[in-house]
């Protein structure tokens, strides 16, 4: 596991995005098949994205969707197994609500409910039932 003093977080987009599709491979989160220019327009269709590097391993990320008027939801925040329970997750998560407060946007999310707990830690109340529907009538 690694130490704070070891990540950098960063808003640059990565050179490579075959790193973040890895990142998604390794959080079994590309169920999708997604290909790394999938990713590349992911990160650069965002309206702010933030990354956790270790030297040149990218070992976290969080993104921010948003009208840019009232609304901001977080998404894709993510952890490399390896590097989860050591902070990361919460300076990413922090990195995004400042940057949504800092434009007087609303941060909200999603998550599933086994995380609801760790989310009411930093401050979010849950607020409303989420739905989905599949692609393809999956």
């Amino acid at each position: 596991m690694a130490t704070d003093k070891q990540i950098r977080i960063t808003a640059e987009l990565p050179v490579d995005f075959k790193k973040v599709l890895n990142l998604y491979e390794a959080l079994n989160w590309n169920s999708f098949d997604l290909k790394e220019e999938d990713f590349r327009k992911m990160c650069t269709q965002s309206w702010f994205v933030v990354f956790a590097w270790d030297h040149d391993e990218l070992v976290g990320m969080g993104r921010v969707i948003s009208d840019g008027v009232l609304t901001a939801i977080i998404c894709g925040l993510g952890i490399a197994p390896s590097y989860q329970q050591s902070g990361i997750g919460k300076q990413l998560l922090n990195r995004l609500v400042d940057q949504c407060e800092s434009s007087r946007l609303i941060p909200q999310l999603m998550c599933v409910e086994s995380l609801e707990p760790y989310y009411e830690t930093q401050g979010f109340k849950k607020f409303a039932v989420g739905m989905t529907k599949s692609v393809g009538g999956e």
